[in-house]
């Protein structure tokens, strides 16, 4: 199976999404958050650093209650203004 090249658009939505969890993480480490999210520490490095911009949503949903996010407030900060 290929896989459809990422749009830039994509990528940016990744990278905000990276940027958000990274502070709402804030002092915690990064393994004690995946390891109450039921991730590995090498899955959440990937969407915090941009790597991988496409999580599924329940690897989203799990990092959003683990971190005191609401859906409402990753979409917001996510979502791209047009141009």
């Amino acid at each position: 199976m290929v896989r459809t090249p990422l749009t830039p658009e994509e990528r940016e939505r990744g990278e905000r999404l990276g940027r958000l969890l990274r502070e709402a993480r804030g002092g915690r480490s990064m393994a004690a958050v995946a390891a109450d999210a039921g991730l590995s520490a090498e899955t959440l490095r990937k969407i915090e650093t941009g790597r991988a911009p496409t999580p599924a949503f329940f690897t989203v949903a799990a990092l959003a209650r683990t971190l005191g996010l609401s859906m409402d407030e990753l979409v917001a900060h996510c979502e791209l203004l047009p141009v």
